[in-house]
């Protein structure tokens, strides 16, 4: 385990309903290539703030290097719906744009 996730968990522990913790931890597991522990993470952050769009983006990555595109595509479609919901044109554009790549995929 490194330093950071090692913080990130100590941080976790004191309070874990902090979105922002939730997102690096899975961050942190996605980053070291435990895409299953990232995406429960992911799932933790949306739990917490189900508008936080990016967690969507970065769940819908592991999903694809787990070999899961169905489970992306879902994903990323709930990512473009908060996204929208919420107004973030930003998250909207880049999942999009993930989306038409996963499907080039599928």
């Amino acid at each position: 385990m490194n330093d950071r996730l090692a913080k990130l968990l100590s941080l976790f522990a004191a309070d874990p309903d902090d979105t922002f913790v939730l997102y690096g931890i899975a961050q942190e597991h996605a980053k070291a290539g435990n895409h299953d522990k990232a995406v429960e993470f992911y799932d933790l952050t949306l739990a917490s703030d189900p508008a936080y769009c990016y967690a969507y983006f970065h769940k819908a990555q592991s999903q694809r290097a787990m070999g899961d595109l169905p489970a992306a595509l879902q994903t990323v479609a709930a990512g473009i719906k908060a996204a929208r919901d919420a107004g973030d044109t930003k998250a909207f554009n880049e999942l999009s744009g993930l989306q038409t790549e996963l499907e080039a995929g599928a």
